[in-house]
């Protein structure tokens, strides 16, 4: 589609400084931004131009998420390099994900200056987008509209001609589907053309008005600016002439009646049961599966083709594919829980979702999106952070994703099991039920105390959810959606996974004792048993300041599930198959705890349980902290859930010795 010269309501033509010539470099690929409010099918359009060719990152300097891909337009037309901008209302930002956008849409971030925007437009919320719009052509920056929606905006009485609106706006505008994938043959020829021609055919990219600071130190000015781009935005629908909508729609019945109390709430339980089930029972068995095949065949091929001495063949084996194996693990519960939130998300439920747990959130400064992630967490942590990327903000991101950690994931679960049927076996079931008290409460107060140190800044804003209309998923896009964030899970985080693997191999066979081979040396006699024994006694306070518990918990470093086979390791006992019989490790167990205790091993085993439920999770959820948040949090978060959980242990001890 060509472009088209203003209408009445149109933007103005481009400056004089702009005009002329095409892309200033030929050789380098064009830069396009996909700028949209959100739920306006931004990222499904992205999936459908980009498909694989396309990696999941952090904007320069931030922890804000982006998507750059490269577009590869039919008819032999020059690749471009597409990113999926976060989605927002507005580019006076005032959260780091709205900042990114309106840096990168002005020029101004470490992106560099785009060549042009394709700016989507949604049909059905026409108002609000064309105010976005506007905002974009204030920049300078050359764009595109792409109209979405079309079909839901039919369905509600309110028709949008793609033709009439480029006639209005004076841009050039094509109407999509990126779920279908219509239109998205004529946007390739309009973008190309739009490109090949330079910024001084594409109208609409002078001010509508005179902007003021973008962070609002002009606040007469910015209302002014406002007024005049919301007075454009009424010109410009008035000139489309569409006609009122419909009374209710569909959407509007099914909300009429999901979004009550009394039916919303049990709703949203049972979908976060559904994904608590998916991140342990359907999950589990993919992940047994990877794991068994690794260790099996994989492992007894690697075997017989490394040549060399037995440490050789420790490391490759024990350490390096281990770290693989559990990588590989791994990959299948993301790639579900992916998959799952995905579908929600896509279908309109996740909105209605947060819309029900907002109250509940509030507290904490979060909005009700944030307890998906929660929910998830308590089956693994993994996910959990992984769905953080539901929330509409970084800050928001960032801290839900230090508080995931202290919901209490299945991993943890078989430690309570074995603590609580030796310790108190008339009470196992009380005991690990408190545990999960435990684990609510400090999610609570964890979050409290952020909110009032760290995320001070973290403004309690009014709770604002546009609700999509509920449509039906598109496996394609899902399928690849999940695929391509389960890639980046393994390519990324794995390198953290496997490299602290390989350490914690090299530490068991590194022998600090005469006597002993490297990789053919007891635990207590290696560099790994060494450490054990050095952290001890810091943990004398706690009640459990021996070898065995610390290296039980050093191990925990790597998972939590392990720390049961870690004691039975270092004890030289079979690990029980059910942590509910603990056998001969249970006796081994209780007579350690009696004597570090004092004679009070309950009080002891209690403080372990808490240690375990509150201090540094697993490596597979610290890589993906590190990939989605930075270093910087993730080792803080680690010293602040050590001291956290040391300081609980203690206290739990301390008190319960009186009782």
């Amino acid at each position: 589609m060509s472009c088209h010269a203003p209408g009445p309501g149109g933007l103005p033509g481009p400056d004089d400084a702009r005009r002329g010539g095409g892309r200033a470099d030929l050789r380098d690929p064009a830069t396009v931004l996909l700028v949209g409010n959100p739920n306006v099918g931004k990222s499904t359009l992205f999936n459908s131009l980009t498909g694989a060719r396309q990696q999941v990152t952090n904007a320069p300097g931030t922890t804000v998420e982006l998507q750059v891909g490269v577009w590869r337009q039919a008819g032999g037309a020059d690749p471009v390099r597409l990113i999926d901008l976060p989605g927002t209302y507005s580019l006076l930002a005032r959260s780091p994900d709205e900042r990114v956008t309106a840096d990168a849409v002005a020029g101004s971030s470490r992106l560099g200056r785009a060549d042009l925007a394709v700016v989507l437009v949604e049909a059905a919320g026409l108002a609000r987008s064309l105010y976005l719009l506007a905002q974009v052509a204030q920049t300078g920056c050359p764009l595109v509209v792409a109209l979405t929606m079309a079909d839901v905006a039919a369905s509600r009485g309110i028709p949008v001609d793609a033709d009439r609106l480029a006639e209005v706006l004076g841009v050039p505008v094509v109407a999509v589907d990126p779920r279908t994938g219509a239109g998205i043959p004529e946007l390739a020829r309009t973008v190309e053309a739009a490109l090949s021609a330079g910024p001084g055919s594409v109208v609409g990219i002078e001010a509508v008005a005179d902007a003021a600071d973008a962070d609002g130190a002009d606040l007469a000015a910015g209302l002014a600016q406002a007024e005049t781009l919301f007075g454009w935005v009424d010109e410009v629908t008035q000139q489309l002439a569409t006609p009122e909508p419909r009374a209710r729609t569909a959407s509007d019945r099914v909300d009429g009646v999901l979004l009550r109390p009394w039916v919303g709430v049990p709703v949203f339980l049972a979908v976060a049961w559904l994904l608590f089930q998916l991140a342990t029972s359907l999950a589990a068995p993919l992940m047994d599966a990877v794991s068994a095949f690794v260790s099996g065949p994989v492992t007894d091929l690697a075997r017989v083709l490394i040549p060399g001495p037995a440490w050789l063949e420790g490391f490759v084996v024990d350490g390096l594919l281990q770290g693989v194996g559990t990588v590989l693990s791994f990959a299948p519960l993301m790639a579900v829980m992916f998959l799952a939130i995905a579908l929600l998300e896509d279908c309109g439920y996740l909105a209605r979702a947060a819309f029900v747990a907002d109250r509940a959130m509030r507290s904490l400064g979060l909005d009700g999106r944030a307890v998906l992630p929660l929910v998830v967490g308590f089956g693994c942590n993994l996910p959990a952070l992984a769905a953080t990327r539901t929330l509409p903000h970084a800050r928001q991101r960032l801290l839900t994703g230090l508080l995931v950690p202290y919901a209490s994931c299945t991993a943890r679960l078989t430690v309570y099991l074995l603590l609580a049927s030796i310790f108190f076996p008339g009470h196992a079931g009380t005991a690990v039920f408190l545990m999960y008290v435990a684990s609510v409460a400090l999610i609570v107060l964890g979050g409290l105390a952020l909110r009032r140190t760290a995320f001070r800044d973290l403004e309690q804003e009014p709770f604002v959810l546009v609700l999509p209309a509920y449509q039906r998923p598109r496996v394609r896009a899902l399928l690849l959606s999940a695929w391509l964030r389960t890639r980046a899970f393994v390519t990324k985080a794995g390198r953290v996974i496997v490299a602290t693997l390989a350490v914690v191999w090299v530490l068991l066979a590194l022998p600090v004792t005469g006597g002993h081979a490297v990789a053919d040396v007891p635990v207590q006699d290696s560099l790994y048993g060494s450490a054990a024994q050095a952290i001890a006694p810091a943990l004398a306070p706690a009640g459990f300041g021996e070898w065995h518990s610390a290296a039980a918990l050093v191990t925990g470093f790597v998972a939590k599930e392990v720390v049961v086979g870690s004691f039975a390791q270092t004890y030289a006992v079979d690990e029980p198959s059910d942590p509910s019989q603990a056998g001969d490790l249970g006796a081994q167990m209780r007579a350690t705890f009696e004597e570090t205790s004092g004679g009070h091993a309950a009080a002891a085993a209690a403080a372990f349980m808490v240690f375990v439920l509150a201090y540094t999770p697993c490596v597979a959820t610290l890589a993906e902290q590190k990939r989605l948040f930075g270093g910087r949090w993730t080792i803080g978060a680690m010293v602040v859930q050590l001291a956290v959980a040391w300081v609980l242990a203690v206290a739990v001890f301390q008190v319960g010795r009186l009782l």
